[in-house]
């Protein structure tokens, strides 16, 4: 069995953000076993599982991605939609815009450490679509 739903995630700015609680909220009941696939349908963001508990993780994975892909690099051809805009294309092809998550016994399966991240690249990214597929 198969289940599909899409929802949108609240605006966020550039950042690495913990969203598990917010992606919970928006799935229906899950299965005893299966996999939760989410698909992020936007190219200047992505999503990925981290540390859940530290808050300076997600600062640190900001300036590590910063370092990796700077702004105004002077190769950028693909400048007009802002200084944010080519790197954060960049990073969300390093990044990826789909997880996977096992699900066992009727919750996600993830480590005591993990969390769902939203990696906002865009200095002020909007709402953000994703679509999560159950499969059971």
């Amino acid at each position: 069995m198969v289940q599909q739903v899409e929802f949108t995630l609240h605006p966020r700015y550039r950042g690495f953000h913990l969203i598990t609680d917010e992606v919970l909220q928006h799935l229906p009941t899950l299965p005893k076993t299966g996999l939760l696939n989410l698909f992020i349908k936007h190219t200047s963001c992505a999503l990925s599982i981290c540390e859940n508990w530290d808050p300076s993780v997600r600062g640190d994975m900001e300036s590590i991605y910063d370092r990796l892909v700077p702004e105004n690099a002077p190769y950028y051809e693909h400048t007009l939609e802002g200084s944010d805009d080519m790197p954060a294309h960049a990073k969300c092809i390093i990044t990826g815009v789909s997880i996977n998550i096992p699900i066992t016994n009727g919750r996600l399966n993830l480590g005591t450490w993990q969390g769902i991240y939203l990696c906002e690249f865009r200095n002020d990214g909007g709402s953000r679509s994703v679509v999560a597929t159950i499969i059971e």
